[in-house]
């Protein structure tokens, strides 16, 4: 008899640990998680090592985090993107994007509230908002250019929409959001006193040129956005899970509150090397970009020839293939025989839809390139094997 509280019911294990298993038991080349194969930088690992080793950070940190990476982060939204943010009231650090998303909605939204999500979309935004007792409601992004309709965005606000969750650059699609996208989000945002929770874990993780624009440097935006990112991603730093939310006090405020009782406080000698990191020189941020540059290179030359239709990504380290003239059935079905039969895998988007949007993706899959140069050459013969 298994006993569970109703508000977790529908949840069921995460694709993520499904296809992870599955691809272990098959021995196949896992382009599923978005987990790099490689480590982080040395010189941060040292920094960890320093920190851990010094006898002076092995017990809890305060609890919005500690005072040197606060303002670790609030110096990286003055050099990057122009804002000006407090670090004693605006930035609390949290356990990785997700624990800080979850305290995002927790702390705004009330139960009965909607708040609109913007498909395909990460799976922890729907059980957070669920949880909270509010209602989701959906937007999708269409492809193959992955846009979304201004009438469907438009047609989603109503009197009881409180936030709604922004990802740019967009996991799993690639696209980075333009300016006269993200000006039609604020615009209703502002018409119908909406907060958005913009996860920006990507930021860095532009490609081909495409620039990331923070929706709160927008005219009217800072002061109804909590903005929420992480070193995950960055620093290759994945296991590491520390984050930040940031934002104007006043909104800011909610989500401090609701923190506090959820984790209290986060690890604290890994927050010392994460501001270590942060203040790396633009140079690394540079040497970060061109090498998942490459990195798509290789992935997009591994999927020519095979079959599979893709859109290059503007961002993040993720590619959605089509794959209607090599497979007929449903992604996860494609899915299970790409990682038996041809020996790679991948991630079905199913669960990052409603089930009234779910036939939008029903002919991709996403294959993630945060891995070493030789697996995504290995790759390239192995998927050469569905056309065979």
């Amino acid at each position: 008899m298994s006993i569970s509280a109703r508000r977790v019911e529908t949840f069921g294990t995460t694709i993520f640990t499904e296809i992870n298993l599955l691809a272990q038991q098959y021995n196949a080349l896992n382009l599923g998680q978005g987990k790099p194969d490689f480590d982080t930088p040395a010189d941060i690992v040292a920094e960890l090592v320093k920190a851990a080793q010094s006898g002076q950070h092995n017990q809890y940190a305060p609890g919005p985090g500690i005072a040197s990476l606060r303002n670790a982060v609030a110096d990286h939204a003055a050099r990057f993107y122009g804002l000006n943010i407090d670090p004693d009231q605006g930035v609390i650090v949290t356990a990785g994007a997700t624990e800080g998303l979850l305290s995002c909605v927790l702390g705004l939204v009330d139960p009965g509230d909607e708040v609109i999500v913007i498909e395909p979309f990460y799976d922890s935004y729907v059980p957070n908002i669920l949880m909270a007792g509010a209602t989701p409601v959906f937007v999708p992004l269409h492809p193959p250019t992955w846009t979304f309709d201004p009438a469907e965005l438009r047609a989603a606000f109503s009197p009881r929409t409180r936030a709604l969750i922004l990802n740019s650059p967009h996991n799993p699609t690639g696209r980075v959001f333009t300016r006269e996208e993200l000006s039609l989000v604020a615009d209703l945002c502002i018409e119908h006193n909406v907060v958005v929770i913009n996860d920006e874990v990507y930021e860095h993780l532009t490609l081909g040129g495409a620039r990331y624009i923070p929706i709160a440097t927008l005219p009217g935006m800072f002061e109804r956005t909590v903005t929420v990112s992480s070193a995950g991603k960055t620093f290759s730093a994945t296991g590491w899970k520390v984050g930040w939310a940031y934002g104007h006090p006043a909104v800011l405020n909610g989500v401090a509150r609701a923190h506090q009782f959820t984790i209290f406080a986060v690890h604290h000698p890994t927050q010392e090397a994460v501001a270590y990191a942060l203040n790396q020189s633009e140079q690394y941020y540079n040497d970060f970009r061109r090498m998942y540059e490459d990195k798509l290179r290789l992935l997009m030359g591994a999927l020519e020839g095979s079959g599979l239709k893709y859109r290059a990504p503007e961002g993040t380290y993720f590619i959605m293939a089509d794959f209607s003239e090599v497979f007929d059935g449903m992604p996860r079905d494609f899915t299970r025989y790409l990682i038996k039969e041809i020996g790679v895998a991948c991630i079905p988007p199913e669960s990052m839809y409603s089930k009234e949007h779910v036939h939008i993706g029903q002919n991709y899959v996403r294959f993630s390139f945060c891995k070493s140069d030789e697996a995504l050459m290995q790759a390239k013969g192995l998927l050469g094997k569905l056309r065979a």
